[in-house]
């Protein structure tokens, strides 16, 4: 079982909207769906080497990845990434996101959530996401109000990645200052974009006969253009799925891969 994020602040404390104040109950609310298993035909089929060609082209839900049949052999590392959410001048809701440094060895130049991996000293998925944001982009974690995690994903370098909501009551009281060995840019993008069939493109790829995609949102902000693509789309289109109670304007066709019930055991399915 997924042990629970903890709310870093109250709505009284860090004020805001009532529009915010409703979606952080609503979301507080939030249960992951429960993972299913697979049966041994198809536990069979899931190899350690094709389940490393699945993740490292897109990060799927953890509950459709494969994965290999020796468990021993598969104990992704923990992370969790910041979904943080706060309320646009025109009252739409936005979420922060950042341009990784070009001098990175992994995921250069590319757009993702605040986030890494999991320390000793974590008490939870929350604090994981916070503490990797205000060394990353410099938010302050008493600014944000942890309300939920989503499902795990898995990443390209099989990190189990948790996905943390939280919310930004007040905008203003966060100064990006983005670690220059990590983030090259900080911005923000409307969180229902990942919902809409615009400016979205796809490639459809196929493995083990199931075809799925990979979906590219453009966004332009400033005189600036952005990517957001695999593990960090999927993961926004989850959330704002969740966030807005309704599905994308599109297919997202994930390949319907679940784990084997010793997989789920091990790897502490929500």
């Amino acid at each position: 079982m997924e042990p629970a994020v903890t709310t870093t602040a109250t709505t009284s404390s860090l004020g805001g909207s009532s529009r915010l104040a409703a979606l952080a109950q609503q979301l507080r609310m939030y249960k992951p769906p429960p993972s299913s298993t697979f049966d041994e035909a198809e536990e069979m089929q899931a190899d350690q080497e094709s389940a490393g060609k699945v993740v490292s082209q897109v990060g799927f839900q953890e509950s459709m990845t494969p994965v290999p049949k020796d468990p021993e052999r598969f104990r992704p590392k923990r992370a969790a990434v910041l979904i943080c959410i706060f309320e646009g001048e025109e009252g739409d809701l936005r979420v922060i996101l950042t341009k990784r440094s070009s001098r990175l060895s992994t995921h250069s130049g590319e757009v993702s959530l605040p986030g890494g991996k999991a320390e000793e000293d974590d008490k939870d998925d929350g604090m994981t996401a916070t503490r990797e944001a205000e060394e990353e982009i410099g938010l302050d974690p008493s600014l944000v109000d942890v309300v939920t995690s989503l499902e795990p994903f898995l990443s390209k370098h099989l990190l189990r990645v948790i996905p943390v909501i939280g919310i930004l009551r007040d905008k203003k009281t966060f100064n990006p200052k983005p670690n220059p060995a990590e983030v090259e840019a900080v911005f923000d993008a409307p969180l229902e974009m990942f919902l809409k069939d615009e400016n979205r493109r796809s490639e459809e790829r196929e493995w083990m006969g199931e075809k799925y995609l990979i979906h590219y949102f453009d966004y332009r902000t400033g005189d600036k253009d952005y990517t957001i693509w695999g593990l960090t789309a999927g993961i926004l289109i989850r959330a704002a799925s969740v966030t807005y109670q309704r599905p994308p304007a599109f297919i997202e066709q994930c390949p319907k891969f679940k784990y084997p019930k010793m997989v789920e055991k091990n790897t502490c399915m929500p």
